[in-house]
C-alpha cells in the first residue's frame, strides 16, 4: 500500500510499486488532465509537481511518492483561476492543447524559482516541455503575464 497526498486530499494505492504515477493518477485517482506523451521523460506532457518541484510522471514509480505532496493539473488552481491558467487563456496559448497541463505545472515551478523570469530563464526551465504546434511564443509570454499578475499581488516574493 501506498499513501500520498494528491491536490489536498490523502489517497491509499494497493499497486505495483513500479507502476508510473502517470498511469496511477489517470486509471486509478481518475484525473485525465495529466496527459501521456512519450512515456520516457523527454516530452513533459505528463508534468506534475511533487512536494512542489515539477516531475515527470510516467518516469516516477509509484514507490517513489510514499509520502509525498502531488499537485496536478486540477488542484494547481481547481477553479482554473491561477495566474498561469488565466494567462493560457487571455494569450490563447493552446492551439491543439494536449502538452498544455505539463507546461503550466512546469511553468508554475519556474515562477516560484524565478518570479520575474527573462527569456533565458524560460528557455532553460521549460526547453524540456515540447509542443508539437509550435506554441513556445504565446507560453512564452503567457508566462511573462503570469509573472507579472503575480508580482502585483505577492509584490515582496
Amino acid at each position: 500500500m501506498t499513501q500520498f497526498s494528491i491536490n489536498g486530499k490523502d489517497v491509499d494505492i494497493d499497486d505495483d510499486p513500479a507502476t508510473p504515477l502517470l498511469w496511477v493518477i489517470r486509471d486509478h485517482i481518475g484525473l485525465k488532465g495529466t496527459k501521456f506523451g512519450c512515456g520516457i521523460g523527454l516530452c513533459g506532457a505528463c508534468t506534475v509537481h511533487i512536494d512542489g518541484r515539477a516531475v515527470r510522471s510516467c518516469i516516477t514509480s509509484l514507490a517513489g511518492v510514499q509520502g509525498a505532496h502531488i499537485v496536478t493539473i486540477e488542484g494547481l488552481d481547481p477553479l482554473g483561476q491561477h495566474p498561469l491558467q488565466k494567462a493560457w487563456i487571455e494569450t490563447q496559448t493552446p492551439q491543439c492543447g494536449y502538452c498544455q497541463s505539463g507546461q503550466i505545472m512546469q511553468a508554475a515551478t519556474l515562477l516560484n524559482d524565478y518570479p520575474n523570469p527573462t527569456d533565458a530563464n524560460i528557455n532553460a526551465v521549460m526547453s524540456g516541455n515540447l509542443c508539437r504546434c509550435m506554441a513556445y511564443i504565446r507560453i512564452r509570454k503567457a508566462i511573462k503575464i503570469a509573472a507579472l499578475e503575480m508580482s502585483e499581488v505577492h509584490p515582496h516574493v
